[in-house]
């Protein structure tokens, strides 16, 4: 067995955890939170079923080091270092945003304790990937921005069964965060009855997301609702609201949020269930993505 088939066959499923709270049992909703951020300590969440069939095809075709890219406070760049440095991958991460640094925050200074390589571009220059490609990724595999392609879809899809099976029986929607795009199409490539209810943290209108979508998957015949008004003001912002509905949903659930992803999207479930969006008896399955390592204290 190879070192990538032995570092993801040490994981089990990730538990199912009931959420306990006062509103979704006035409300009779049930809330269920897939918890795939205790997959592994790192590479948990998305980033666990993304990388999964990337790295396993890197190793295939004789790669030794991995190129990919992100933001400052990208959960996917910390995965990669993580992961790399685990399965015995060399890693190079580009970047946006040359006014940061090794130690800009605490995403950065552990895919730099990884051993990853950081190299740190403009924004108008990380948008030419290809040509960044070229530069840094002599002899490099090449991963996504995100790990979205559609190897991760491929990750992203076993969840569904898993839920299905742990359940023991249907549900009625599967909640998740957006950001490349990976998750949310595993999520509509293996929904069968769920409506898929995607929620972006991206300042962005729902023909973008759309846009993102139906490169990596078919939406046809699908039921997925597009949320864009849970971002609180974009990518990696927050606001003294999002950081206290955080704490107090922590200290109600002992369930871990961070503020870039998971944050939002259980704000806009809970902001749903006080709309009465949900009907009285539907179940609600949440994919916790993950990306603790970046939670702001």
């Amino acid at each position: 067995m190879s070192r990538v088939d032995r570092f993801w066959e040490n994981a089990a499923q990730s538990p199912l955890q009931i959420v306990e709270w006062p509103l979704f049992i006035e409300r009779g909703i049930t809330l269920y939170v897939k918890r795939d951020d205790l997959l592994h300590p790192v590479v948990s969440g998305n980033k666990w079923r993304k990388l999964k069939y990337t790295l396993l095809e890197a190793e295939k075709a004789g790669f030794k080091r991995l190129l990919t890219f992100g933001g400052a406070y990208s959960n996917h760049i910390a995965a990669v270092a993580a992961a790399g440095q685990a399965t015995g991958f060399e890693s190079i991460g580009i970047i946006r945003g040359d006014e940061l640094h090794a130690h800009s925050n605490k995403t950065l200074q552990f895919a730099s304790h990884c051993g990853m390589q950081l190299r740190f571009v403009t924004r108008e220059t990380y948008r030419d990937k290809d040509k960044l490609a070229d530069k840094y990724g002599t002899d490099c595999y090449i991963i996504p921005e995100g790990g979205s392609n559609t190897l991760a879809v491929k990750g992203v899809e076993e969840v569904i069964d898993e839920i299905q099976t742990q359940l023991s029986g249907s549900f009625d929607y599967v909640c998740t965060p957006f950001g490349t795009g990976g998750t949310a199409a595993g999520l509509i490539a293996a929904s069968t009855q769920e409506r898929v209810l995607i929620f972006s943290a991206l300042k962005i209108q729902q023909e973008e997301v759309i846009k993102h979508l139906e490169v990596l998957v078919s939406m046809q015949n699908k039921k997925v609702e597009i949320l864009t008004d849970y971002h609180f003001g974009g990518y990696g912002k927050e606001t003294k609201e999002l950081m206290e509905f955080i704490a107090d949903f922590e200290h109600q659930t002992n369930i871990p949020l961070e503020q870039v992803y998971t944050g939002k999207m259980m704000f806009g479930i809970v902001d749903l269930v006080r709309q009465g969006y949900f009907k009285r008896g539907e179940v609600i399955v949440a994919l916790h993505t993950g990306g603790l390592q970046g939670k702001r204290k």
